[in-house]
């Protein structure tokens, strides 16, 4: 069994509350050091890259370049999901550490959330990570994501103001480009892409939605909690589906268990095995 990548929640505190996100339901906590390296241990048979994000922020740490030296030092790429607010809380030097292949910021985040920051000092800080990565730094990705368009275009104003401040730092029109045709991603410089993508709704047991389809959990990826729950999906952020615990249990007798393994059969054929699958409108999307 092997994943294209692991989703280990290294802290599950946002720090935030944006309001397509549910509310936290788990007590917070921080993944120690010690157990992180335990985990990634028994992570190299199954994946080399791991995504350091379920619910949390991972730059609400201030240690966060002694688990990437972690990641490097057992071979893995690292992937960093932030809501941009706590970039000024590192240097570039660690944001583009040797194992960082991949930093996304989440520009939807923004306007949904109210603090104490303005739009330009929010960009200002984005910016200047992507100014930092143009000239000094080969890798890695930056992805900003924009994942807040709808039918009915509620983001619109928001996403202008967004695409004025992109155009202005990198010398393009973002509108036009759209306009040429229906795009996911744009090139907004060598490595900085801006991606686009649709809300997604959060699964929950109290949805009224029920179907069934195939998904690429325990088969893609999988997540790992900060309290060390292994849950088979990185939208299953409360651990509904709590498929063993590594504090106690081995991930390969977590993943040969038959509630992992009946979880997988039943996506082969299309079939939700679990209440929150069903429940989960995000799997629709890999609908034939």
């Amino acid at each position: 069994m092997k994943f294209h990548r692991v989703h280990v929640e290294v802290t599950n505190i946002c720090g935030l509350a944006c309001s397509f996100c549910p509310p936290k339901l788990n007590p917070s906590k921080s993944m120690s050091l010690n157990f992180f390296e335990d985990t990634i241990k028994q992570l190299s048979a199954y994946t080399k890259t791991l995504a350091l994000h379920v619910m949390g922020d991972p730059l609400l740490l201030s240690n966060l370049i002694a688990y990437l030296e972690l990641a490097k030092k057992h071979n893995f790429e690292v992937e960093i999901t932030t809501s941009g607010y706590f970039l000024p809380k590192h240097d570039a030097k660690t944001l583009f550490f040797d194992s960082v292949r991949q930093l996304n910021i989440s520009l939807n985040s923004f306007n949904k959330n109210s603090l104490n920051l303005s739009f330009d000092e929010y960009m200002n800080s984005v910016l200047d990570i992507c100014s930092q990565k143009i000239s000094s730094y080969k890798k890695p990705f930056i992805n900003l994501r924009l994942w807040n368009l709808d039918s009915d275009s509620s983001e619109e104003a928001y996403n202008q103001l967004v695409f004025e401040r992109l155009n202005s730092f990198f010398g393009i029109d973002i509108n036009t480009m759209i306009n040429k045709k229906a795009v996911k991603s744009l090139r907004l410089a060598p490595k900085v892409l801006l991606n686009f993508e649709n809300y997604f709704e959060w699964p929950s047991l109290k949805s009224e939605h029920s179907s069934h389809a195939s998904c690429y959990g325990l088969s893609s990826h999988i997540g790992i909690l900060a309290d060390g729950s292994v849950v088979p999906c990185c939208l299953d952020g409360d651990g509904v589906i709590n498929l063993g615990n590594l504090h106690n249990e081995s991930l390969e007798d977590i993943l040969t268990s038959k509630r992992a393994k009946d979880i997988v059969e039943g996506f082969k054929v299309g079939f939700a095995v679990e209440e929150l699958c069903k429940k989960c409108t995000y799997k629709d999307r890999f609908k034939l």
